[in-house]
């Protein structure tokens, strides 16, 4: 109990500690704080679902398969927080309800079990199925919720199988199933991936996130109606069965790379995602999210959404409008570090925000491997995008504060780009067909809480627009924008009157194409069972001591390498070496195989610089895809490119003569931290 008073009286102290000087920059903290709940040393907390109840306290169940109760959650009075054990011996639930007759429901594997406590001694005494699906034993078979409907009904979703890509090896695997009160259930939707995240609004709309993946180019949510097909095929196998609301085949999805609005013109049941997470540039990993329907409580965005991100240990925030009835809109960095891998988030009863979390496995740049955490808005308003709204010659910004009048009429300020990605079976997509967009003027609203960015050329539908102002302050304190980025899918352009502004010189408008640059070529992804090679160019006359990556065996080596490495990767976002041996000045072949479901790459460094290199590539932002997140520092010595899952590559390279500890670390963001080995160069 004293080290749990302590980590509390710390984990205060650090809270409301900082610099108060005026003249620093403005942080994510000064207007939400992040409260850590202290857990004791012998609970291991990975949340897979969280549960407010009635009384205030909080339900967590475990992917070790625990259900625990946690008492004083908001640690008001003595601040120490109490856990009990409610029930145990779950296969790794993922999922969490409250029900409002009573007890709780939890999602394990292979069914929805109803947790009973028929005593009160807070002990669930009956463990009730109630509702069953069945298992093929893959790993990959996690199943999530249930969440509660307006109309009481529930849903569940159930994750595809992996066997190189993914798959639907048991019944349902891919769907969404809809479930009475009484554990009926109705197939609903399919084409999921792993479809960690989902809920419904307060108007009954249910949406889903998902993760870069097979047939998903990037993070993206996605309205789901009955019978909607999301993109991923592999559950289209289940579609003759008894209640399914498609009759759409696997064979009827064709791989052709184009982009997923093309596509969906000829297949009336794909559903085009409402919003994309730009891979990287603000998640990697998309999980839960939750509308806020805290009416002021948490901050200046009601009704908009918050959503987690497992790799990144961050919240985003997504504005949404519909457009001709459909649903489209913008998405915004809005808190980053928290401990661990955002897996779950509820709102407690104050109108702050619980945070679950785990990383095992699933690595995440949150250095913890679990963690309950809890924001809280601290009353401040930041000077933020509030929300971007398409309109017919462009979009308008909304703020939460007046502009400046100045900057935020001055062109300058603002900067527009559009991308999209590919639709194919592949694993992820580079960012496709960027271009960036002229903009023709900005209109200011008389009461500087709006304003109107009026494109010089038509806008694309079904490509996502990169929204920026850097340049725009507020009308007190000069304040700049705390994230002056947005992405706006743009579905379908408003309809509406067109803004009145003169046209510009050409001269004037700023050309972003040289960051934007992106084609198939220059993406360098290996395809499944392949190595990829490089350009000519590349192969020229560099010569082994000066290229970082050839993969074909230098003309001059007349007797082959004088050593053969190979390295592998395995779950977990690791390597299956740790340390490797070469002699210095040696002629080297390095053979990387990427046997794991995730998208690597193997690069090595010089002694110590791993880190920095991986927080480089994490700086790339819309390079990234194209220079395989290998970023252009003399710490990269050798390296392959980004590989698909179970594809290889072999580069060859002389080794360092200088004897040391060099590293060799993946570079894909959010690797990094983990993702390591030491390559030992001895004499």
């Amino acid at each position: 109990m004293k080290k749990l008073i302590t980590l509390v009286t710390l984990s205060l102290t650090l809270l409301y500690a900082g610099a108060s000087g005026q003249n620093r920059p403005a942080t994510e903290g000064d207007y939400y704080r992040i409260i850590t709940l202290p857990i004791p040393e012998d609970i291991k907390l990975e949340v897979g679902g969280l549960a407010p109840l009635p009384d205030g306290r909080l339900a967590a169940c475990t992917r070790r398969g625990e259900v625990w109760l946690i008492g004083n959650p908001y640690m008001q009075g003595s601040r120490v927080p109490t856990f009990k054990r409610f029930a145990t011996g779950l296969h790794e639930p993922l999922g969490l309800m409250w029900h409002p007759k009573g007890y709780l429901l939890c999602t394990q594997r292979g069914e929805v079990t109803k947790l009973i406590d028929t005593d009160g001694d807070e002990v669930a005494d009956e463990y009730k199925s109630f509702y069953k699906w069945p298992l093929s034993g893959n790993y990959h078979e996690y199943s999530y919720g249930p969440v509660l409907l307006p109309d009481g009904d529930m849903v569940i979703t159930l994750n595809l199988d992996w066997i190189g890509y993914g798959a639907s090896l048991a019944k349902w695997r891919g769907w969404m199933l809809k479930l009475t009160e009484t554990g009926e259930m109705t197939p609903w939707a399919t084409g999921m991936r792993s479809p960690a995240g989902f809920g419904v609004l307060r108007d009954g709309s249910i949406f889903y996130t998902e993760n870069q993946g097979d047939w998903v180019g990037s993070g993206r949510m996605t309205h789901l109606t009955k019978g909607a097909f999301a993109g991923n095929p592999a559950g289209l196998r289940w579609t003759s069965e008894p209640g399914s609301p498609l009759t759409l085949k696997p064979s009827d999805v064709p791989s052709t790379g184009k982009p997923m609005h093309e596509v969906a013109k000829t297949i009336k049941e794909l559903k085009v995602p409402a919003v994309w997470f730009p891979h990287t540039l603000m998640g990697i990993s998309t999980s839960d999210f939750k509308e806020d329907t805290t009416n002021g409580a948490f901050g200046p965005f009601s009704g908009q959404l918050f959503v987690g991100d497992q790799g990144h240990s961050k919240i985003m925030r997504v504005a949404l409008e519909k457009v001709n009835g459909e649903w489209q809109g913008a998405c915004f960095p809005f808190r980053e570090g928290f401990q661990s891998g955002i897996i779950r988030t509820v709102w407690g009863q104050d109108g702050s925000m619980f945070v679950g979390m785990t990383s095992r496995g699933w690595a995440a740049t949150g250095k913890d491997p679990y963690g309950i955490q809890r924001l809280v808005w601290t009353g401040k308003t930041p000077f933020e995008m509030k929300t971007i709204r398409s309109k017919p010659d462009g979009f308008e910004v909304t703020f939460t504060l007046p502009v400046d009048r100045k900057t935020a009429e001055d062109p300058a300020s603002y900067s527009l780009n559009s991308f999209t990605y590919r639709y194919h079976k592949t694993y992820g997509s580079p960012i496709e067909d960027a271009r960036p967009v002229p903009i023709r003027g900005i209109v200011v609203a008389p009461d500087g809480m709006s304003a109107r960015i009026v494109a010089d050329t038509a806008l694309r539908e079904g490509y996502i627009h990169e929204v920026k102002l850097e340049g725009v302050r507020a009308a007190s304190g000069n304040l700049a924008l705390l994230h002056p980025t947005g992405y706006y899918t743009l579905n379908a352009i408003a309809p509406g009157e067109r803004a009145t502004v003169a046209a510009r010189p050409a001269s004037a408008s700023h050309d972003h194409s040289a960051m934007m640059a992106s084609t198939a070529k220059d993406a360098g992804m290996a395809t499944k069972g392949k190595s990829t090679k490089p350009a000519a160019a590349s192969r020229a006359t560099a010569g082994p001591q000066r290229a970082k990556r050839i993969t074909e065996l230098p003309a001059d080596w007349t007797n082959g390498p004088d050593q053969t490495l190979t390295i592998g990767t395995k779950p977990g976002l690791k390597f299956d070496t740790e340390k490797l041996e070469v002699k210095a000045g040696s002629r080297v072949k390095l053979v990387f195989n990427n046997n794991d479901d995730m998208l690597h790459n193997c690069v090595i460094t010089k002694p110590g610089a791993a880190n920095a290199v991986g927080n480089a590539a994490l700086r790339l932002n819309l390079n990234g895809p194209k220079m395989n997140y290998v970023p252009n520092s003399a710490d990269v010595l050798f390296h392959t490119n980004i590989l698909q899952p179970e594809s290889n590559e072999s580069i060859y390279f002389v080794a360092p003569t200088e004897p040391g500890d060099y590293q060799f670390v993946c570079t894909f963001p959010g690797h990094s931290s983990l993702m390591q080995g030491t390559l030992k160069v001895v004499k």
